[in-house]
């Protein structure tokens, strides 16, 4: 449980800071794929949320 407490923790604090890595991701994967103009907010939360998890994970077990 504490393990899942401090991912979280860690996660919250790089939601800010993985914003322009999530943005940049997001135009990569749109000059690819052709993505519908509604999709491209929840993709780039999606992906901001993602890219924090990753991060947290990584600071929690590493």
């Amino acid at each position: 449980m504490t393990d899942i407490v401090l991912t979280l923790v860690f996660s919250i604090v790089m939601l800010v800071f993985m914003a322009f890595p999530a943005m940049k991701i997001v135009e990569w994967i749109e000059s690819k794929i052709d993505i519908p103009e509604k999709w491209h907010n929840v993709l780039l939360i999606g992906m901001v949320i993602f890219l924090s998890l990753l991060v947290g994970l990584f600071l929690k077990f590493a």
